[in-house]
């Protein structure tokens, strides 16, 4: 390996490492902050019960259908 990559991967390294906790110690300015409104922004919000219900149909389906397959294959030597 070339120290030229080894230099490469230890300095990915370090900026993964060190990434955080520079971002974790910069200090939060009140005024800079971005505030929007979200209200009635999203309409993907509803009753999700039907597609749970539908979820659990098939996951009955499928167990009956594994539970009731039959296993005669059994292997016949001549």
């Amino acid at each position: 390996m070339h120290p030229i990559s080894r230099a490469a991967i230890a300095l990915t390294a370090a900026s993964i490492a060190v990434a955080p906790v520079a971002a974790s110690a910069a200090p939060a300015i009140d005024s800079a902050r971005a505030v929007s409104m979200t209200s009635g922004t999203n309409e993907l919000e509803g009753n999700s019960s039907w597609l749970i219900g539908l979820l659990g149909l098939l996951a009955g389906v499928a167990a009956i259908i594994v539970i009731s397959s039959n296993d005669d294959d059994a292997p016949v030597s001549p």
